[in-house]
This record gives C-alpha cells, structure tokens and sequence, in this order.
C-alpha cells in the first residue's frame, strides 16, 4: 500500500473575530498529526503561498475555515469540496483568501486542486476583534477531532496506479 500526501491547511484572518476559526483549529492540532505524508500548515490570509505549495503535488487538502452562518454559529461542517465550481473564477488575486480564491490562483499558475475536505464552522461575528465567539470557540475541539479523522482516512488511502 502507498500512503497518501495530506497538506492541512487553515485558513483565516485572526483579526476579524470568527474568520479566525483555521488558525485556531491548527494551533490546537497535535503536533504526531504531523509526519511522513502529512504536513500542517495554518496559512492565515496567504492564500497565494497555499496555491503555490498546491503546486508541489499533494493527493489531497484538508482546508479548514470558517463558514458564514446560515443556521447556528459554531455549527460544524466537514465536506467534500467541489474543486470545479470553487476554481471557476479566474485570475490571481494576492489579497483573497477563500477557497475559491485559492483554487482560481492554483488554476491561473497552471495547478488542479487535490481531493479536498472541508471542514468548517458557521461564525457568530467576523467583525474587527482577537478571539473567537463562544460558540465558534465550543466547536474547536470537534473540529480537531475531525481534521484527526480525515487525515487518517486521506493518509492511508490506496492509491491507484
């Protein structure tokens, strides 16, 4: 069996309350996640830096972000990400850091995204502010939990050949 390579990437700006909802999970990772195949990275708001190492050739990407709320803040997702309709946009933008973004910046320097999980949390506030809302906060550890889960199942996966 070949293992898989897994970049686990946070995403977020620490500045705007709950959009700090990556670089907190990451923080909050253990550092045995992190070995031969598995690299964590908490990229903040560089998403032109993920789209370059995008290009290194990782078989999948656990992206984790903050999501905006639709029916409860701190409510978890963990998805499949559909790399077609979030690359579709063009150009490389420097200052955009969203899914989206990084995966049209991957696209525009020549790259296709990986097989990629999501894993996400519905934000109470992304106003100006350090720290997450206590409900944002409630849901760190189930995400660490999740990111847990899904690089083990990513990490193992038979490759075809």
């Amino acid at each position: 069996m070949i293992t898989s390579s897994v970049l686990v990437a946070g995403i977020g700006n620490i500045f705007l309350g709950d959009d700090g909802f990556g670089p907190e999970v990451m923080r909050r990772l253990p550092a045995h996640l992190a070995g031969p195949g598995v690299r964590l990275c908490d990229y903040g708001i560089r998403g032109v830096h993920l789209a370059y190492d995008l290009l290194d050739g990782w078989d999948s990407l656990v992206l984790i972000d903050a999501l905006p709320c639709r029916d409860r803040p701190g409510a978890l997702h963990v998805f499949e990400a559909d790399r077609e309709s979030l690359s579709s946009a063009s150009g490389l933008d420097a200052h955009a850091m969203d899914p989206a973004a990084v995966f049209a910046s991957l696209r525009a320097l020549g790259g296709a995204p990986p097989y990629t999980v999501v894993i996400g949390c519905e934000v109470a506030s992304v106003a100006d502010g350090i720290g997450l809302s206590e409900a944002v906060a409630a849901a760190v550890p189930d995400a660490v939990a999740a990111v847990e889960a899904a690089v083990a199942q990513l990490s193992t996966a038979v490759k075809e050949g």
